[in-house]
């Protein structure tokens, strides 16, 4: 049963290989991977504005609310059991300074992509 729906930027190896690690330590299959970039997005997931969703992480929690950013991260990292790893960015004090850091590296992520990967974008990087 899916507990967890991320709507990830399909285009962007960072986001594609953070993705790709989710799915594989998701043993359970409690997380919907969606790409916003595919053709039927807007149709499949009216709800989700892709500008908002390409500038930062957007998440669906099986209860329908959408969570944003690090929080997603959190629930993710929390539904594969290692939660504990994320934990301390949702402290209060911390979280603030996480979260600008946070929009900092959504806003950036394709330099600092090519700087680690040697790729800023990709025409649809697969996670399967």
């Amino acid at each position: 049963m899916t507990q967890l729906i991320i709507f990830y930027d399909g285009g962007c190896p960072l986001c594609v290989k953070e993705m790709r690690h989710l799915k594989k330590l998701d043993e359970r299959n409690h997380i919907q991977f969606e790409n916003i970039n595919e053709a039927d997005f807007a149709e499949r997931f009216p709800h989700v504005n892709v500008d908002d969703a390409n500038a930062y992480l957007h998440g669906q929690l099986a209860d329908g609310r959408m969570i944003y950013g690090l929080d997603v991260t959190h629930a993710a990292w929390r539904e594969v059991g290692k939660g504990w790893l994320i934990a301390p960015l949702r402290w209060p004090g911390i979280r603030w300074l996480a979260d600008k850091v946070y929009l900092g590296f959504a806003r950036h992520r394709n330099r600092i992509s090519r700087l680690l990967t040697g790729q800023s974008r990709c025409s649809q990087c697969r996670i399967d």
